[in-house]
This record gives structure tokens, C-alpha cells and sequence, in this order.
């Protein structure tokens, strides 16, 4: 039997967002009890719950459309399967601190530690331990990412994607948006938001599934992302 480990956030009400996207809201849309005609329960048990929340919300891949304008058009729902079910594999930069950069340098030396070969298609996991460390505290937006020599390397590259457990792929007000430019002009993408990188550490190669809903025209969408080890 494979293992899969789940690398997914929760989905809840109250959960931690970016910036000003929409908040996480839940509530029961029909109980059972309304099925069954049953007014005024003092419990009622959901059948169907009402979910709002924006595209970006918790373990999500960003579409290319999302990266400029210039891209309108190229939305999650025309992103190929293959870009979400690669080979991948995991690297350790728990030694990265609140709003610290990787770099190109860093990236390349710390992969070949591993090693492994970054090849075409695949897709990079960086481990930080934020999730671990930050999540739901007042630091949880301030986490360390890559710089853009280190974004441009991964799309000459030709990846797929990388994932990250923070908030954003670079550095908040520092690289952040240079990263997103930069996954456009390559036609990669990134996964934010991931949970238990730790677990995939020093464990090689792994089948990688993070499958995006498809939602026309969406410039991104949560997922269920999963590393399998056959």
C-alpha cells in the first residue's frame, strides 16, 4: 500500500488569510432536521454547509493569470493535469528565519546536498517549519521565501511549480511580487500553504498531487495536496 501524506491545510472559519482577501465563512446552508421537518432543533446537524472563500485560501496553486495581466486568459482551468501530478522532492531550510531570502546559490547547493537532480516537470517542496512555528501568531505573514535570481533559476529550469508553507512564495515587500512576475514569464507556477514538509525530508523522490478545482476563468484554486512514497 502507498502512503500518503497529507499536506493540506484545514479549511475553516476564522483561518488566517492574505491581506484583504475574503475571510473563510461557514455556516449550515440545510440540517437534517429541516429534511425531516423538524423546527426549531436545539442541535441541528448539517446536511449541506454554505462555504464562501476566495480562490487564494489556505493550500493553494496560483494560475498564470494571476501573476499579471498580461495573462488574462491562461486561468487554473486551462493549466494542464501535468503541471499538479509530478515527481517531486523536499528541501530542508529550517535554518531560514522570519523574512529571511533563499537563493539562487542557496537553493542550487542545498538540492545537490540531497542528491537529487532538479529535473524538468518536477516539482520543488521547500521546508522552513513556519507552519510549524508561526501559524495563527502575529509573525505568520512574515515568513522567509526565495529571491527572484532564485525564482529566475527555477524557470529556466523548467519545473512545474515549487511549494512553500508560507503565506507567499518570496518575501513579503521584498521579492514577493517579483517571484509571481517571474512564475508568469516562465509558465511555472507555486503551491502556498503547505503542511508537514517536515515528514518528506530525507526521503527522496515522491509522487506529488496537488489538483486544483475547476473554476473557469480562476486564477487559482485551494487544493488537496499529497506526497505519495509508493
Amino acid at each position: 500500500m502507498p502512503e500518503i501524506i497529507d499536506l493540506s491545510q484545514e479549511i475553516f472559519e476564522g483561518m488566517p488569510v492574505f491581506k484583504s482577501l475574503p475571510q473563510v465563512k461557514m455556516e449550515i446552508h440545510v440540517s437534517h432536521e429541516d429534511w425531516e421537518g423538524i423546527e426549531n432543533p436545539e442541535n441541528p446537524t448539517p446536511s449541506v454547509h454554505r462555504l464562501e472563500l476566495g480562490e487564494h485560501t489556505g493550500t493553494h496553486v496560483d494560475a498564470r493569470n494571476h501573476m499579471a495581466k498580461e495573462y488574462v486568459g491562461h486561468s487554473i482551468d486551462k493549466m494542464p493535469l501535468t503541471m499538479f501530478y509530478t515527481s517531486g522532492f523536499c528541501v530542508d531550510f529550517r535554518r531560514k528565519d522570519l523574512q529571511q531570502l533563499i537563493t539562487k546559490d542557496e537553493l542550487r547547493s542545498t538540492i545537490q546536498s540531497t542528491g537529487e537532480s532538479l529535473n524538468k516537470g518536477d516539482t520543488l517542496l521547500i521546508c522552513t517549519d513556519h507552519y510549524k512555528k508561526h501559524f495563527q501568531t502575529e509573525n505568520w505573514s512574515n515568513g522567509p521565501g526565495i529571491d527572484a535570481e532564485a525564482a529566475e533559476w527555477l524557470g529556466q529550469m523548467e519545473i512545474a511549480a515549487f511549494g512553500v508553507e508560507t503565506m507567499n512564495p518570496g518575501v513579503s515587500g521584498v521579492s514577493n511580487r517579483q517571484v509571481h512576475e517571474i512564475c508568469g514569464k516562465y509558465n511555472f507556477t507555486h503551491y502556498e500553504n503547505l503542511i508537514n514538509l517536515d515528514q518528506l525530508l530525507g526521503r527522496g523522490r515522491f509522487r506529488f498531487i496537488g489538483l486544483p478545482l475547476k473554476i473557469r476563468g480562476g486564477t487559482g484554486s485551494p487544493v488537496r495536496a499529497v506526497a505519495v512514497f509508493e
